[in-house]
């Protein structure tokens, strides 16, 4: 993906890294709005793909990434859930993937199934019901979470739905796989959605209810839901946008006679021979450790994963934030699995993260993707904080 966006920048695409506020296909032209722009338009692709479901058990806040996640992929890395009993919870293809998955780093894994057979295909099925690794627990509800003494996610309680008996279930992480819903929130009212909330699209084709409007991705489809044929409808729908601008003499060309290689984003890797405290962007614990002891500024450290997903969509966003308060942030970039020890010592358990520290104190921490704004809004009303309050957390030595 990084190779393709650079490519479109290369002949002239302009990728803007925004939070969308506001989308109007009512009138003509199209108007985006985001956070920090407003953009006049004559055709429009939906690309926003769907949120996993959650359970909404009783403690699921109090316990999201710190234990509970809907992203395998993301977060089973995790030094903390490595060798660990982990649960799964779903009966489709989703859940069977995940959990077949995790057995890749945890010394077992549960399936928590709450009909009595596998919704997955024939050959998921087969691959999970033959691994030794994985026990699958049919007609099984997943109640709630329970804790240890250190408050950390020690058990999963379930129910079983034949019996009525309530039971306990030792794991260490809780990974949800039943299922998602789909972005499709800012165009409610203007185009023709399914009972779901999925746009719909005509047959064959990227083309929705609005003339001009088209759509790709997860946001139309809920049975397939594989890169593949993400990537075939967005293909389907750029050339569709084409053809339509094409027709109603709306197409203007773009010509670079003397296309430019895109600079990559420049970020100082790990070690110690070169470390220049005076740049902004740095990778690596040598770099962590070192801003952590010497830097003035405001720190922010993003823990990511190599398969993360989420982590692709948050680096370009922070970075642009990063820009923004150069002299006033050092950024540092962990990847968990190349540097578990200090991910560990930060007690992180989902990817991505962000943590702020100020003066050998860990200010905040966010998981997940959070709007651009709020990365902005904490960084500049942090930028200039004094050195006061508690040390780090006990446990957390860097």
């Amino acid at each position: 993906m990084d190779r393709m966006r650079c490519q479109a920048e290369r002949w002239g695409a302009e990728l803007f890294q925004e939070d969308v506020e506001f989308v109007d296909v009512t009138s003509r032209p199209f108007t985006v709005q985001s956070c920090d722009r407003k953009v006049s338009c004559n055709s429009i692709i939906v690309a926003t793909g769907a949120t996993a479901k959650r359970l909404n058990l009783p403690r699921e806040e109090e316990f999201w990434s710190r234990g509970i996640s809907a992203c395998a992929i993301c977060d089973g890395a995790s030094p903390l859930f490595k060798g660990q009993v982990l649960a799964v919870v779903g009966g489709g293809d989703t859940a069977t993937e995940e959990a077949i998955y995790l057995t890749k780093y945890a010394s077992h894994v549960h399936l928590l199934v709450r009909k009595d057979q596998l919704r997955a295909s024939r050959a998921m099925q087969d691959r999970v019901l033959d691994n030794p690794n994985v026990t699958v627990h049919f007609n099984t509800e997943t109640v709630d979470v329970v804790s240890n003494t250190k408050g950390q996610l020690s058990g999963i309680l379930i129910r079983r739905l034949d019996t009525g008996e309530e039971s306990v279930l030792e794991a260490k992480g809780l990974f949800y796989g039943i299922g998602h819903s789909p972005n499709s929130q800012l165009l409610e009212g203007q185009v023709d959605l399914d009972d779901t909330g999925y746009i719909l699209a005509q047959e064959g084709t990227a083309k929705t209810s609005t003339e001009g409007v088209f759509v790709a991705g997860d946001v139309q489809d809920h049975e397939w839901r594989q890169a593949v044929t993400a990537a075939g409808s967005g293909c389907v729908a750029a050339l569709s946008v084409e053809r339509y601008l094409v027709n109603n003499n709306l197409l203007v060309e773009f010509h670079q006679p003397h296309p430019e290689e895109v600079k990559e984003e420049v970020t100082q890797g790990d070690g110690k021979e070169g470390f220049d405290i005076t740049l902004t962007k740095h990778k690596g614990q040598y770099a962590v450790r070192k801003l952590y002891h010497e830097s003035p500024r405001l720190i922010c450290v993003l823990y990511t994963a190599p398969t993360c997903g989420p982590c692709r969509t948050l680096k370009p966003i922070l970075n642009k934030v990063i820009d923004e308060f150069e002299q006033n942030v050092h950024y540092a970039e962990i990847d968990i699995e190349e540097d578990a020890e200090i991910a560990e010592a930060a007690n992180i358990m989902g990817t991505p993260c962000v943590q702020f520290f100020k003066h050998k104190e860990m200010i905040r921490s966010l998981s997940g993707v959070k709007m651009k704004k709020e990365y902005r809004e904490f960084i500049e009303a942090n930028k200039n904080i004094l050195n006061s309050g508690p040390p780090l957390p006990s446990g957390f030595i860097i």
